[in-house]
């Protein structure tokens, strides 16, 4: 994604000054209807919560939330060879998974190794591959491939033809038994269902921390989906749930988000996701440029912060040693519903360890914060 869902502001346009209408998830008259405070999100008008922020993080702590995240890409890459030509893109190496399994993986730029994306990609035959992109970057990742692809290979746009739907929690088994949809499967794996005529893709994956599943469905069955969804969650005290709740949840498991803690101007190195990347693979995006930076050690690394007072870290912050020096700069922050204290992630000078106390700059006033190794609580997604 690119921006902090916490601080969306609603707008009749995308913001940036484009003249270009938001666009609109299938669900939109539902959460319309629901009272959802909605707000610009990559170009879309989505909802960011529906009773509240912590409640509907405590919801997905503690029992199921259901999340409308229609408004991530969808990209088909078809043809002979599909398999191998989005391996020798993207950094993680899809010859560690089989078909029916989901990989993360990193799009970066072949110059300088910044992220242009971070996404997932579907395994399915070797001649049929489905990425889900971040929604402001859809454009970019596709063009890329496109750019990139051998005759044969064909890159399609399918970012309006599906909706998403994230069941997360430790209750999310039961909400989806309830609709009568299998929910035994492996983590990162996925399943093709046929749910009351409609075709399902239901995957053992998420962004929150929690035992869950995301749900890819044609747009226009979309709304039958999501209403027999909500019809289950009381019986488990589940909540909708809107992206703000998304990102507080994120953060608490130290998950980065494109656009602060990957971004063009920040490597997977410098973000630790090495373990998303094949570096034995003989060819990727950006692959020189990684590996040499990884030989020699990143000059900066992304930590968690965890505050020692009431202080919240907040996006682009400086961070200080004892010595008032600047050290780094937080790149995502908000206040746990967890742990009820502010945390954040920070990319730091490489002399900073675990255990370190630093300062924030709030506002002028120094704010004591501790370095720590994410996840804050622990994750439960395996």
């Amino acid at each position: 994604m690119a921006a902090d869902a916490t601080q969306a502001v609603a707008s009749p346009v995308v913001a940036g000054g484009s003249d270009q209408p938001l666009r609109h998830s299938p669900l939109h008259d539902r959460h319309v209807s629901l009272g959802a405070k909605l707000a610009e999100f990559g170009g879309w008008e989505m909802p960011i919560h529906y009773t509240g922020v912590v409640e509907e993080h405590l919801a997905v702590r503690g029992a199921v939330g259901v999340f409308d995240v229609s408004h991530l890409g969808n990209v088909e890459v078809r043809g002979r060879g599909a398999k191998d030509f989005v391996n020798s893109c993207f950094t993680n190496d899809l010859d560690r998974i089989g078909p029916m399994q989901a990989q993360y993986t990193l799009c970066c730029d072949d110059a300088t190794g910044g992220v242009i994306d971070d996404l997932i990609v579907y395994r399915g035959a070797a001649e049929e591959m489905h990425l889900v992109p971040n929604a402001a970057n859809t454009p970019e990742v596709i063009r890329r491939l496109r750019a990139a692809a051998p005759a044969g290979i064909d890159v399609i746009d399918q970012h309006e033809e599906f909706a998403i739907l994230a069941v997360q929690g430790p209750r999310s088994p039961d909400v989806l038994r309830e609709l009568g949809i299998d929910a035994a499967m492996d983590y990162m794996a996925f399943d093709l269902v046929d749910w009351k005529g409609a075709r399902v893709v239901v995957c053992r994956t998420g962004y929150t921390g929690e035992h869950g599943y995301e749900l890819v469905v044609g747009a226009a069955d979309a709304t039958l989906l999501w209403d027999e969804l909500m019809r289950a969650l009381p019986s488990y005290d589940g909540k909708p749930c809107g992206l703000g709740a998304r990102d507080t949840l994120r953060t608490e498991m130290g998950y980065p988000l494109h656009g602060q803690d990957l971004s063009p101007d920040i490597t997977p190195v410098q973000a630790r996701c090495g373990w998303a990347v094949g570096w034995d693979k003989p060819a990727f995006w950006g692959r020189e440029r990684l590996r040499a930076e990884r030989e020699q050690g990143a000059a900066r690394l992304l930590w968690g912060v965890l505050a020692e007072d009431r202080g919240i870290p907040r996006p682009h912050m400086a961070v200080r040693d004892a010595d008032g020096r600047d050290v780094g700069e937080v790149t995502s922050g908000t206040f746990s519903p967890s742990l009820k204290r502010g945390i954040g992630l920070a990319l730091l000078a490489r002399g900073v360890a675990e255990g370190d106390e630093l300062t924030l700059d709030v506002r002028g006033r120094p704010s004591p914060v501790r370095v720590v190794k994410p996840p804050f609580v622990p994750s439960h997604v395996r």
